[in-house]
């Protein structure tokens, strides 16, 4: 039987090629936006699962807050922690954690073997640490850097290094200074995971991390923490046998210890009063609704398209009924047409998967694939094409299964405005939730730009930095500035031991008459020379700037606005500030600058006479050619620093990468909008073509009365168009209500505007004026005698 029903939905299927094809391009597209969402959403959900015992794997984190707290801004949860916990937990609690690594971040660091030279990113870690999140070794040992004069890298390091010779045991010289030996090379880690692209693994107990590693202070938060549970524990029990550890040690304000699982770290990043509170699972959530919406739009199509063709199928349900078939029959008969259409959808979808992998791949910095040899995603895709067959055939198979066969045979089938009612309900529903998704993404477009243009507070432009990854630059920083301003290349060039774009570390810092609740104020402590402000143009709104004309002011300090205000100074210059114990004389007040999170208000800062630098900071002379100024700047510092190539990194781009995960987010919501939209047009595209056809006679009688061509249009557009304005009616307040709780997630934002819901409402008639006008001008130019002849 069910043979024939297939057969029967063949034939009908291929009578009525045009609305096939609508139905088929409608559910193969809505199809592959959904099979594409949901590897999109399988990598977000699978971060970190690259690791073998992933499930035990967890971060060693602190809750800090000051006593008797009780607002927001007197909370805080990090990952950097302090190196005696890393310790105590590695030793103390072998019945809870089977390894323990602790980590430090080296950044970027150049190897060098033989005349080959190259830049990769390192880290500092325990030994254990490879092992626990499952680095494929391809030759050597994952724990050969419990050898101090020994590093583990990344296929794509010792390619680059030695070519395809083996690495094994070859030394390596880092940064021009230490020499390794290769104890071993790993696959490069995929992008879903906590170490991406990094290059190479640096041995804990060597002499160059002599400060982490031998650090007991309990009050210096200056590393990460990575554990795997012990089998049977999990996080909740670790965490409250360990949370009070640091107690003994705290002062004014209470840290807690927290063992968070990294299968929930990634998605629930963000923290508030202690507690996990959302992070990137809303943009998980977001997605994963969107690509629901998609597959129902083009069910809709489907449903709205069938109905509106009853009439043509009730003779066929009347005399069915009539020589014996049951309802039931006839409802399988017709959701078996619809599985047929999912079939057919389903393998242009997953052509159309695979050929738009790679611009998605790039699109959102990914490196997603069809799994094709994975039982589970066959039997997904078999469960997947079946449930779309089922509700994009649902309705329609109760519709037209409940038709009457004695009024059906009479020719008393009615299809008035009661028949046409859910199908306008259905294009509301289409054209709401097309709305829905333009206005959203107009608003995440507008707050990126927003926030781009925001005021940082200096002037990126021309402005870029150098990493002094070797002594050589660092014995020669005058000379090497010297020649560079003399020659006409820059117009300044200073030290800081941050980037413009990336300060991170912060302290405390201590002064005459500070409060106990003023203990938990971090400041981000800067060390710059004096030429700092001049080369990257901040404002000095107190006071004066560093300069080389004070030799005392390697002992100054310069305190941003946001920093005088939490201290409270109402006059702040010649106060005395300690870093470190060291003391200070503030001698000016600067502007507050953007120098982390764009979408967040500015941090303290103390910019501090520089005893530590290790970025220099180089200023392009304005007017200069650029491309000739970098290749001449680029034979100053191999006279200087023969043994690194010239790496440098602009500021403003290093600026613009901040906006990247926003972008991505921004772009596949603007490709799956507009496909939506395409979607939902398609449907509307026939619907106008079948409402055309039931009013052929009535066309032919108005223009033979003297109906105008734009008469007859407004006649067949008015209903779609009133259609519309219901779904902007819909769409505009449910809109409004939701991006402003997305905004008021960034304490940085774009205010709503309304012409973004005005611009989304009038482009969304316009569109509806296209997609029915060919089927409305068609219809009004057809020659009437033609028409009524056909009647």
């Amino acid at each position: 039987m069910f043979q024939n029903y297939l057969r029967i939905a063949w034939r009908h299927l291929g009578k009525n090629r045009g609305y096939t094809a609508i139905n088929i391009a409608g559910l193969s597209i809505g199809m592959g936006i959904a099979l594409v969402i949901g590897l999109w959403i399988t990598d977000e959900a699978t971060f970190d699962h690259y690791a073998p015992n992933h499930s035990r794997l967890a971060a060693g984190m602190v809750n800090m807050h000051l006593n008797n707290a009780v607002k927001k801004g007197e909370f805080f949860t990090g990952g950097m922690i302090m190196m005696p916990l890393g310790k105590t937990l590695g030793t103390e609690y072998k019945d809870l954690f089977t390894r323990v690594a602790m980590t430090h971040p080296n950044g970027s660091r150049l190897f060098n073997y033989g005349d080959k030279t190259v830049s990769g990113k390192a880290l500092t870690a325990q030994a254990d640490l490879p092992g626990m999140f499952g680095y494929r070794m391809l030759n050597g040992n994952a724990d050969a850097t419990k050898d101090p004069s020994t590093i583990i890298i990344a296929q794509s390091l010792a390619t680059a290094l030695f070519g395809n010779g083996d690495p094994l045991g070859k030394t390596v010289k880092v940064d021009n200074t230490l020499e390794y030996r290769i104890g071993g090379t790993y696959a490069d880690l995929p992008k879903n995971t906590t170490f991406n692209g990094l290059q190479a693994v640096f041995p804990w107990g060597n002499a160059e991390n002599s400060y982490h590693r031998d650090n007991s202070s309990w009050q210096d938060h200056c590393g990460g923490l990575y554990v795997e549970l012990a089998p049977g524990v999990t996080a909740e029990q670790a965490t409250a046998r360990v949370r009070n550890l640091i107690t003994p040690y705290e002062k004014d304000v209470h840290e807690e210890v927290l063992i968070y699982p990294l299968d929930k770290a990634y998605l629930y990043s963000q923290f508030e009063f202690n507690k996990p509170a959302g992070g990137r699972i809303t943009i998980v959530w977001l997605f994963g609704i969107i690509g629901v919406f998609v597959l129902l739009l083009a069910c809709i199509n489907f449903m709205n398209l069938s109905t509106a063709r009853s009439e043509k199928r009730a003779k066929e349900v009347g005399i069915r009924k009539t020589i014996g078939s049951l309802r039931s029959q006839l409802i399988a008969q017709f959701l078996s047409e619809s599985v047929l259409l999912a079939v057919i959808a389903l393998f242009i979808a997953l052509v159309l998967a695979q050929a738009s992998l790679p611009f998605f791949n790039n699109l959102a910095a990914k490196q997603m694939s069809i799994p094709w040899d994975n039982p589970l995603f066959i039997i997904a895709m078999v469960g997947f094409t079946v449930f779309t067959g089922l509700l994009a055939g649902s309705y329609p198979a109760f519709y037209l299964s409940a038709f009457r066969p004695v009024k059906v045979l009479k020719g008393k089938l009615q299809v008035g405005k009661s028949a046409s009612l859910p199908r306008q309900i259905l294009v509301v529903l289409q054209f709401a939730v097309s709305l829905i998704l333009i206005i959203g993404t107009a608003i995440v477009y507008r707050q990126i730009l927003f926030t781009k243009d925001r005021p940082v507070g200096y002037n990126r432009e021309g402005l870029f930095t150098v990493d002094m990854n070797t002594p050589e630059i660092g014995n020669h920083y005058e000379a090497l500035r010297a020649e560079l301003i003399q020659k006409g290349l820059a117009a300044n060039v200073a030290a800081s031991d941050m980037k413009p774009t990336d300060f991170e570390d912060g302290n405390g810092i201590d002064w005459a008459g500070k409060r106990p609740d003023q203990n938990t104020i971090g400041f981000y402590n800067v060390n710059i020379t004096p030429d700092y402000g001049k080369t990257i143009g901040w404002t000095i709104t107190r006071g004066r700037d560093m300069s080389r004309d004070f030799p005392t002011d390697s002992n100054a300090a310069i305190l941003n606005e946001k920093a005088v205000r939490s201290i409270g100074f109402k006059e702040p210059i010649g106060q005395i500030v300690k870093l470190f114990g060291k003391p200070y004389t503030v001698v000016g007040v600067c502007a507050d600058m953007v120098t982390n999170d764009p979408y967040d208000t500015a941090e303290n800062a103390i910019f501090v006479g520089g005893r530590y630098t290790g970025e220099m900071i180089v200023k392009v002379k304005p007017g200069n050619d650029l491309h000739k100024t970098l290749a001449a700047m680029g034979s100053v510092f191999k006279k200087y620093n023969p043994s690194s190539p010239f790496i440098y990194k602009f500021v403003d781009k290093a600026y613009a990468a901040k906006f990247e995960a926003e972008e991505h987010i921004g772009n596949l919501a603007a490709v799956f909008t507009g496909l939506a939209i395409f979607i939902s047009c398609l449907g509307l595209f026939g619907l106008a073509a079948f409402v055309a056809e039931q009013r052929t006679k009535e066309i032919g009688v108005r223009k033979v009365l003297g109906a105008s061509m734009v008469n007859l249009w407004g006649l067949l557009s008015k209903e779609f168009l009133k259609l519309t304005g219901i779904a902007i009616l819909i769409a505009v307040p449910f809109s409004y209500y939701f991006m402003s709780k997305w905004l008021e997630g960034y304490l940085y934002h774009a205010p709503l505007s309304s012409w973004i819901f005005v611009s989304a409402g009038a482009g969304i008639i316009v569109i509806t004026l296209l997609t029915v006008s060919y089927q409305s001008l068609k219809a009004a130019l057809m020659n009437p005698v033609k028409s009524l002849r056909s009647e």
